[in-house]
């Protein structure tokens, strides 16, 4: 995953090389800051060059790259807990083996950005800026969840960060995320429109329709295949004739990433980005991996085997993977890490603990976020002769 060689710059005058795990590391001293170069996976790419394969990153790039993904990896293990012991009902869509694809993403674009994507979204609202208090409260259905308890695991929002939510129907949101990047456009303000999927909805009709659209118009729009391999309990190869996610756009150019890996992802959506903006489409086809079933109602281990998944975890496991670079490269001791993951663990514990003592949402929520405007508007109860009023905004 990682390459054969990496850099570390640390002195200006050190020339000396040094062997280790990872490949021909060469190191030289810098008063401001430690650097490494690493060699990633090559890109697959349809009809565009893509991206240099040499990423160079920090020490503080990499730890904070450490921290929000193992942030992302013990909420979901949580929420799977909390989901077991029936504190959270109804859908639920967990993330964990996919990190490396939100926080990659988001280190090469800005909050001006939109993003939509579809009901595994946990995740993606925590690397827009929420918090994980506000995952799980809203998981719990409390009034303090990310959509005020009312959108569940599968519709979290932010606007104010142009997170516009995980969709519930699939391949629903694509032309809409194609639609925020017409705003985008119209606006002339330089941000994108990024639209998320899966390779169970690359089949879906409106996704060829909103590809067709985004290139008619040259919108600044990357549409991103978060392709886990599995859409439900049918691998990909036998729901798709053509897996190649990537080059489905035809017209259209497209790269296959290494998901697994945030450097690579970094470097991807940071070439994405500037290709959308100045020629218009693409797509970037995410090759990741989770590690729980679909939903929660799906044991996830009757479709592929206990040993595949193990395999996965043990080669391309993204949180491992930086740990591994940081470790290999004496940019960090054990017990930073581990001190980070204690300090994440008590953090989490205390967001489950607020958010089990939060309110629900009070009844009037029911009729409120219905339309903008609602003056005197009313709409029949379930018993006859009863109405209600609803609320604006």
């Amino acid at each position: 995953m990682i390459g054969t060689i990496a850099r570390r710059i640390k002195s200006p005058q050190a020339s000396k090389d040094a062997r280790l795990l990872l490949g021909l590391q060469r190191f030289v001293s810098s008063a401001a800051s430690e650097e490494l170069t690493v060699e990633i996976n090559p890109f697959k790419t349809h009809k565009c060059d893509g991206p240099s394969t040499t990423v160079t990153t920090t020490k503080d790039e990499l730890v904070a790259f450490f921290t929000d993904m193992y942030r992302m990896r013990r909420m979901e293990i949580t929420a799977d807990m909390l989901y077991k012991s029936k504190q959270i009902r109804g859908f639920c869509h967990l993330y964990d083996g996919q990190e490396a694809v939100a926080v990659g993403m988001e280190a090469s674009i800005t909050k001006n950005d939109s993003i939509i994507t579809s009901y595994r979204d946990h995740a993606l609202y925590l690397s827009r800026g929420g918090t994980v208090h506000g995952v799980i409260a809203e998981l719990m259905g409390k009034y303090t969840g990310a959509s005020k308890g009312k959108g569940g695991s599968m519709h979290m929002y932010s606007k104010e960060s142009n997170f516009y939510g995980g969709q519930g129907i699939v391949g629903a949101q694509v032309p809409v995320g194609a639609g925020l990047a017409l705003a985008h456009q119209y606006l002339d303000d330089g941000s994108i429109g990024i639209t998320m999927y899966g390779d169970g909805a690359a089949n879906q009709g409106q996704v060829f329709e909103a590809f067709n659209m985004a290139a008619l118009w040259d919108l600044p729009c990357l549409f991103v295949c978060e392709n886990n391999h599995y859409g439900m309990g049918t691998a990909e190869w036998r729901a798709a004739k053509s897996p190649a996610f990537y080059s489905r756009g035809d017209y259209m150019p497209g790269m296959k990433v290494d998901g697994m890996d945030v450097l690579a992802v970094k470097q991807a959506f940071a070439y994405a980005k500037k290709y959308a903006l100045e020629n218009g489409p693409m797509i970037l086809e995410m090759d990741t991996y989770r590690y729980h079933g679909h939903s929660m109602s799906d044991p996830g281990s009757t479709y592929r085997s206990r040993d595949e998944i193990s395999n996965v975890r043990q080669k391309r496991d993204p949180i491992e993977h930086v740990r591994r670079l940081l470790l290999d490269n004496k940019m960090c001791e054990a017990s930073e890490l581990k001190a980070i993951e204690k300090s994440l663990k008590k953090e989490i514990d205390s967001a489950v603990e607020k958010a089990k003592s939060d309110p629900y949402p009070p009844l009037d929520e029911v009729f409120s976020h219905v339309y903008l405007q609602a003056d005197g508007i009313k709409v029949r109860g379930a018993r006859p002769g009863v109405h209600h009023k609803l609320i604006s905004g």
